[in-house]
């Protein structure tokens, strides 16, 4: 079965490994890059998946325009849940579609994606203030921290694209903590091998994605 173009129905899932789904998305990437897109009737993927839908892979990203998960992993409809936040960190709403994602419809691979130049570490990185902006860039506070420890940078500047890329991969690192602390249910399924949690990084300036796996 050739699964890049392949609606994923129950049985197909459930077969899945969770390095498999990895490989889906990789293969994807490589794909992008080379301009090589699968060729898809997405009116018969709709037609598919009228009843029911079978994501292999939940993608946690950004809500940067420049970072669009199924098309940068080169997947058709019904392949990805994609989950979408400024500095793709984690709360419960998250958490919960993600336990919603991999405990009930069988997803097998949870990807934390940052990119390059992001602008919400940017603006956690310049202390923005400004309603509900200021609350959610708390958590890339603690990634900002981090890497002064490890790397203790001296210029810890949003104009240091280094630095911004930096913080952003430690954010990465920091969200898949957070996930296996705050969701008994993910970390279960993960303890396991029922699901792998891994971290990625996509550069907007090329199309690549890092995988951190």
């Amino acid at each position: 079965m050739d699964l890049h173009n392949a609606v994923k129905n129950a049985d197909v899932l459930r077969k899945m490994t969770p390095s498999e789904a990895l490989k889906l998305l990789k293969e994807g990437n490589q794909r992008f890059l080379s301009k090589s897109p699968v060729e898809r009737d997405h009116h018969w993927h709709i037609k598919q998946t009228i009843d029911a839908q079978h994501p292999f892979a939940i993608v946690l990203s950004c809500i940067d325009s420049r970072v669009m998960p199924s098309l940068i992993f080169d997947q058709g409809i019904g392949d990805l849940f994609v989950a979408r936040i400024a500095g793709n960190i984690v709360n419960q709403d998250i958490l919960g579609s993600m336990e919603y994602a991999c405990a009930v419809t069988g997803s097998k691979l949870i990807v934390v994606l940052g990119h390059t130049s992001c602008g919400a570490v940017k603006g956690a990185i310049d202390n923005v203030r400004m309603g509900n902006l200021t609350a959610a860039l708390k958590p890339i506070k603690l990634a900002i921290a981090e890497t002064n420890i490890k790397l203790k940078p001296d210029n810890q500047s949003s104009k240091n694209l280094d630095y911004v890329n930096s913080v952003a991969k430690e954010n990465v690192f920091l969200t898949i903590e957070d996930i296996k602390d705050e969701s008994p249910i993910l970390k279960d399924l993960y303890d396991k091998n029922q699901i792998n949690i891994i971290g990625a990084m996509y550069d907007h300036s090329s199309g690549k994605v890092d995988f951190f796996d």
